[in-house]
């Protein structure tokens, strides 16, 4: 990420883009406004990523849903959502969907702030917690993690298991913290800040996700990722430095 990161805004109302962008260039960020999903398609294969997409869920044509899932999965850069929905059921089917992160409106443009810069220091790796003098490449059953590339593979061939930013700080947890219960409040604090809401069911949503694509990448680890009853979850397999 450039001392200067790049922040695209997708979103259909002209004023609220238009304020946004004002606000977020007045705090240092490079900004690029677009209406819809065309409109990015077309910016994102003219030229380099952005460090973070800012995306509206109810847009004309393609909503932001689709249009996330189909980011995240050609590995897209991190995902903050605006959207007006404010169920719980609503908050967790975007996270699912792969945003990193979300802000319901009418939202302060200070709280988005907040999320854009907790988001891309997660992005960078930086505001997890401190642990114990470590290797740089940790494995456990048939994973294998880059501490320093930020990179996950399994298999013989080794396979690289794509994770957002969020999913890998969550692994990042376990894996510098293997066989130790860790509460859903500590691993809130650790990958969201004080950003994080009690009630928040970010971690559960994303365990669940860490899950399933350590199974899909055919990797046994995701079985060790355990739930333990009313005090959070757990890896259950020591870690060891990789070769």
């Amino acid at each position: 990420m450039s001392d200067c990161p790049t922040i695209v805004i997708v979103e259909d109302d002209g004023d609220i883009r238009t304020q946004l962008a004002n606000y977020l260039e007045g705090e240092g960020f490079r900004v690029v406004g677009l209406d819809g999903g065309a409109s990015l398609d077309r910016h994102l294969s003219s030229g380099p990523a952005p460090d973070l997409i800012v995306l509206d869920w109810m847009l004309p044509g393609e909503d932001g849903l689709s249009i996330c899932r189909r980011l995240r999965e050609g590995g897209g850069p991190p995902i903050v959502m605006l959207t007006a929905k404010d169920e719980d059921i609503d908050r967790v089917l975007g996270l699912e969907m792969g945003a990193d992160d979300y802000v319901s409106k009418p939202f302060n443009p200070r709280v988005l702030l907040a999320r854009i810069r907790a988001v891309l220091r997660r992005a960078q790796g930086h505001g997890l917690p401190a642990a114990d003098a470590e290797p740089e490449t940790l494995a456990v059953a048939d994973l294998v993690v880059d501490l320093a590339a930020r990179r996950v593979t399994t298999g013989e061939p080794a396979a690289e298991v794509s994770l957002t930013s969020a999913e890998y700080d969550l692994l990042h947890c376990f894996v510098t913290r293997p066989q130790r219960v860790l509460s859903r409040e500590q691993l809130l604090d650790w990958t969201r800040g004080r950003m994080a809401d009690a009630f928040d069911r970010t971690i559960d949503v994303q365990v669940s996700r860490l899950r399933h694509k350590l199974d899909a990448a055919g990797s046994t680890a995701a079985a060790l990722l355990k739930t333990v009853r009313n005090a959070g979850y757990i890896l259950a397999a020591p870690v060891r430095p990789a070769p």
